[in-house]
């Protein structure tokens, strides 16, 4: 009983410094997918190690002055799925794996974030680097019983009274009764305006009342799912940072109208690329804290009115840095030009290429090119035969495929990848979700409420009595 006295007293002396200190009117929420506490620390560690040295080179969110750990655990699992997880940081609710914006029944609805900011009168955007109907994104307005059912999800989207939504595109927009019209015409019937790129959407912006900003067609073609990882982006593909920027142009040609804004932003990939134990997950945390660096800039000019918090829906991947021997070798990821998935897409471009001339030579002197083996890296003698036997195997046609959550790898990309970890030091201990801690970091008006350790459930709460929403 003391004790819970004692933490409610805390509780109501962080209320009273929020209080002194105003409200926000502006919130950005911004989650990265699958970012545990080592994916931040790999990231800052491998700057440091760009830069010739041990010790970490400073992102920018992880150097917000309020910190905390926080529990990831699902209703009924103990490790989450990102749907489970998305519905505890939009909500405050707890729910089975796979659900979304329900209770573990899989019937009841649970009002979230994004509603208790609307119905406060303000501008409210929801926006990642993947589908926008993926299970986080989809936590912040859908209300499902299985995150599969994605033409439910997208029509969801379209009837909701939200502002502003971003991301690669509809996974299903096709309408099952194929005499009705697809979830693109749905949107627009709706009031949405349909950006496709960045500079479609400065073109479409000023006239539009509502907005969906999707990537281009042509690169929806070659995947619907998510934008490209960044180290694979093309300079006319969408960026986390475009959506950003766009999003808060967009909501802040909203006041006048509405009072504020909320805002969420979803790093996807770090997800999808420590599913597939790919270390191009560095990347992308990096690009996600660019894209905090929008709103960073953002926070600068209005520092008494705006709310930052960057948090993560749970762990992907179990990554350890480190093994057994007292170093780690984060300098070699520079060394890595494209992302294993793409990597086993060019080796098969480059065997259609070169057809009978495809050899072991032409392998090599790519993977010396792009991952830096052989001359910046020195691999062992164990390890060059691997990379032979796998490359040989596809050859005769017994290589061994991998498949993980979102892509399959043939044999030679999942050896490269395996040989990068090795000569990297770094560990990886599942190819899905772990319950390790995951970290929130605050800045801005109400930022003292995010500290010490908190269930995931908690965060959304918090941003809401920080600005005064009703939690309905």
């Amino acid at each position: 009983m003391k004790k819970r006295l004692i933490s409610l007293c805390s509780m109501m002396l962080l209320v009273l410094a929020v209080m002194a200190e105003g409200k926000p009117k502006y919130v950005f929420y911004f989650i990265g997918d699958g970012m545990g506490v080592n994916q931040v620390n790999a990231a800052e560690t491998y700057l440091g190690a760009l830069d010739g040295r041990i010790g970490i080179s400073e992102l920018c969110f992880p150097s917000f002055p309020y910190t905390a750990l926080v529990n990831t655990q699902s209703a009924t699992n103990g490790v989450t799925d990102s749907a489970a997880g998305g519905t505890a940081l939009a909500s405050g609710n707890k729910t089975k794996n796979g659900a979304l914006g329900v209770l573990k029944d899989l019937t009841t609805p649970v009002t979230c974030i994004a509603d208790w900011a609307r119905e406060a009168g303000a501008a409210v955007g929801i926006s990642t680097s993947v589908s926008v109907d993926h299970a986080t994104p989809a936590a912040f307005y859908a209300h499902v019983g299985s995150r599969g059912d994605s033409y439910t999800i997208g029509r969801q989207l379209v009837e909701s009274g939200n502002d502003f939504y971003a991301g690669s595109d509809f996974v299903k927009p096709e309408n099952p009764d194929k005499n009705g019209p697809d979830l693109y015409q749905q949107a627009q019937d709706n009031g949405f305006a349909i950006a496709r790129g960045y500079k479609d959407y400065q073109k479409k912006a000023k006239d539009a009342k509502r907005m969906i900003l999707l990537q281009s067609e042509e690169a929806s073609k070659k995947d619907r799912y998510s934008i490209p990882y960044a180290i694979d982006r093309g300079k006319n593909d969408l960026s986390l940072t475009d959506i950003t920027r766009a999003a808060i142009h967009f909501l802040t040609k909203k006041q006048g109208e509405k009072e504020g804004f909320f805002l969420m932003v979803e790093g996807g990939k770090i997800d999808w690329a420590c599913h597939a134990n790919d270390m191009a997950f560095i990347h992308e945390v990096i690009d996600m804290d660019n894209a905090i660096k929008v709103a960073y800039e953002f926070y600068q000019q209005h520092p008494d009115e705006t709310l930052i918090v960057v948090t993560a829906d749970h762990e992907t991947g179990g990554i350890v840095l480190g093994r057994n021997k007292y170093e780690l070798h984060l300098d070699i990821i520079g060394n890595q030009r494209m992302s294993i998935d793409r990597l086993g897409k060019e080796l098969h471009r480059l065997h259609d290429k070169y057809g009978k001339k495809y050899d072991w030579n032409r392998v090599k002197d790519f993977l010396t090119e792009n991952f830096g083996f052989w001359t910046k890296i020195n691999l062992s003698d164990e390890q060059t035969d691997r990379l032979k036997k796998a490359f040989d195997n596809i050859q005769n046609g017994k290589g061994q495929n991998q498949k993980t959550l979102y892509q399959m790898d043939d044999e030679l990309a999942a050896t490269v990848r395996n040989i990068q970890a090795e000569c990297a030091l770094v560990g990886w201990q599942v190819t899905g979700h772990s319950n390790g801690y995951v970290p929130c970091f605050a800045i801005g008006a109400g930022a003292e409420l995010f500290h010490g350790r908190i269930d995931n459930t908690e965060i959304s709460k918090r941003i809401a009595q920080a600005a005064g929403w009703e939690m309905k």
